[in-house]
């Protein structure tokens, strides 16, 4: 459980630009596009020119961990453009480190046992190249060559929200959530994780929002795999904007001494 929540946080990535709905919604506005209700989140969560003036972002806090039995670990999310991704996750005397450079990717688990350096696999590569952008699929989403359509309009933890299909320009495809009264995120479709023999569908909830330099960050995001009625959740403490992170940072790591966890 703890190689799935580290993974999954990967994942969990693409969401941290994206903001919680309101209470007491009303019905949806009629006769919106897709294009429409995008313009809309967007103005809603900062606005275009706020989101392309972001080159860096750095993300701390704790992350649920195993079973029924959870710990929190301390974890640091930075990224980087253009899809540069680096993350931390510190359990016992060790720190896990997954990188992403744009182009290829590593990993280092020695909470596994496996303390040398090993690559990401093709489905690994093929979700971190979406999931290390800066500002989420739907922020010029036309110039990032991604296609949004809509397909409906569901609830979402009592209140409406709008449906979105994003098909990525290399031909991944996420489901987003758009709360109908705040035209903000409220869930999102996350990658999908094996369990009991299958693949499970994943979704990913996002609260308790704060504004941060005129963005709007989740604060808590939670996990939940279906059929499984153990949820994670991952607890965001601190949010820098264009903090100074080196390329250097989204290079192949090192391999881990046997003795010695990693740092900064």
């Amino acid at each position: 459980m703890l190689r799935k929540t580290f993974l999954s946080s990967v994942a969990l990535s693409v969401c941290m630009s994206l903001a919680m709905t309101g209470t007491g919604s009303p019905r949806p506005p009629a006769n919106l596009t897709a294009a429409q209700i995008v313009e809309k989140n967007v103005s809603a969560k900062g606005g275009l020119q706020a989101w392309r003036a972001v080159q860096t972002i750095s993300f701390s806090g704790k992350m649920d961990a195993g079973g029924k039995a959870k710990v929190q670990l301390p974890f640091v999310l930075e990224k980087k453009r253009p899809r540069k991704m680096r993350i931390e996750l510190v359990f016992e005397n060790d720190t896990a480190v997954q990188v992403y450079d744009g182009v290829n990717g590593w990993k280092l688990r020695p909470y596994l046992g496996r303390r040398d350096v090993e690559p990401y696999s093709p489905e690994e590569l093929k979700s971190a190249s979406f999931e290390s952008d800066v500002d989420g699929p739907l922020v010029d989403y036309t110039a990032k060559g991604n296609k949004v359509e809509l397909e409906g309009v569901e609830k979402v933890e009592g209140q409406d929200a709008y449906k979105l299909k994003v098909t990525m320009k290399a031909g991944q495809v996420q489901h987003i959530w758009v709360d109908a009264e705040t035209f903000l995120e409220v869930k999102v479709e996350g990658t999908p994780r094996r369990m009991d023999g299958r693949m499970r569908p994943v979704s990913i909830y996002l609260r308790d929002y704060k504004a941060v330099n005129g963005l709007m960050v989740p604060y808590v995001l939670e996990t939940a795999v279906e059929g499984n009625k153990v949820t994670h959740k991952m607890f965001i403490e601190n949010v820098a904007v264009n903090p100074k992170l080196e390329d250097s940072l989204f290079a192949r790591p090192s391999p881990q001494p046997e003795t010695q966890a990693t740092s900064k």
